[in-house]
């Protein structure tokens, strides 16, 4: 794009915003002129949502080029990287549209980001349960995983815990960052309507081109159903590399009992989520 790193693009990128994560006068000013440049595709999916399915969907639709947009993977919650953003705007990628997945929550920095740079994310509703359940089966299978944790330390005999701790373990540790995730993008998304795409995991299961098009189109790099049809079916043959497990609803009451589901519902009520939210939570 012919963009070099200039002095003042050095200098916002070594820059910091206000403490609550504002970026205010000139800075800000500056940011958004960059972000006018070129969009950008952010998947801020929570784990096991068909994150990584979807994003390497939209890397073949759009031929981008895809980034990781935090520090490193497994931080705690992915915060998207400024100097990383100043780069791309800055054309030191080369032409392509970015495209990213990050388990990012709503929290207010990270809001004051996305606003920052005009980013427009696209997240997925889905039953908490059902992703626990494939956050499991990757904990039994992939090293990984198991190294990496979300946002806390995955016990090192975890394939050694009988089922019963298994469940229980997911329920008390892993299941609050989901409950938490939701919070934040539901009150994101009511505070922004505009800003927030919000796929539902069924409608995707049973039109995966039709999600995708929404996906795109919110993030301002539209493609018609017939590219994105194309590109699902190009990816698809790849599915497991892109760690989409077995894209099934409802697993989640296979894996857990009544009274841990019922955790989860309690979890979210302190977040005042009810209503058809709460129930396509807990499915």
């Amino acid at each position: 794009m012919g963009f070099n790193l200039d002095e003042i693009a050095v200098r916002a990128a070594f820059s910091q915003p206000d403490p609550d994560g504002t970026f205010s006068g000139a800075f800000g000013a500056y940011l958004r002129e960059m972000s006018a440049r070129r969009p950008a595709v952010i998947f801020a999916f929570p784990p096991k949502a068909a994150g990584t399915f979807l994003r390497s969907a939209a890397i073949e639709a759009t031929d981008g080029q895809l980034a990781r947009i935090s520090h490193a993977q497994g931080g705690r919650d992915a915060q998207p990287y400024l100097p990383l953003f100043i780069a791309y705007y800055a054309g030191l990628f080369g032409d392509k549209t970015m495209v990213t997945h990050g388990h990012m929550q709503a929290l207010p920095a990270n809001c004051h980001f996305l606003e920052a740079f005009d980013l427009r994310p696209i997240i997925m509703v889905r039953p908490i349960a059902d992703m626990l359940t494939s956050y499991w089966d990757m904990l039994e299978h992939d090293d990984l995983a198991l190294a990496e944790g979300l946002n806390c330390s995955i016990p090192p005999a975890f394939r050694a815990l009988s089922r019963e701790h298994k469940a229980q373990y997911l329920i008390d540790i892993v299941a609050p960052w989901y409950a938490g995730y939701y919070a934040t993008w539901f009150a994101y998304a009511e505070h922004d309507p505009r800003r927030v795409c919000m796929l539902v995991y069924d409608d995707f299961r049973h039109a995966p081109a039709e999600a995708l098009a929404t996906a795109l189109s919110h993030a301002r790099v539209p493609r018609s159903r017939e590219v994105c049809a194309a590109a699902v079916q190009a990816v698809w043959a790849e599915r497991v590399q892109w760690r989409f497990n077995r894209g099934i609803g409802g697993r989640g009451k296979d894996y857990f009992n009544g009274s841990q589901i019922a955790q989860i519902g309690q979890m979210l009520s302190y977040y005042a989520i009810r209503g058809a939210r709460l129930e396509s939570l807990i499915g």
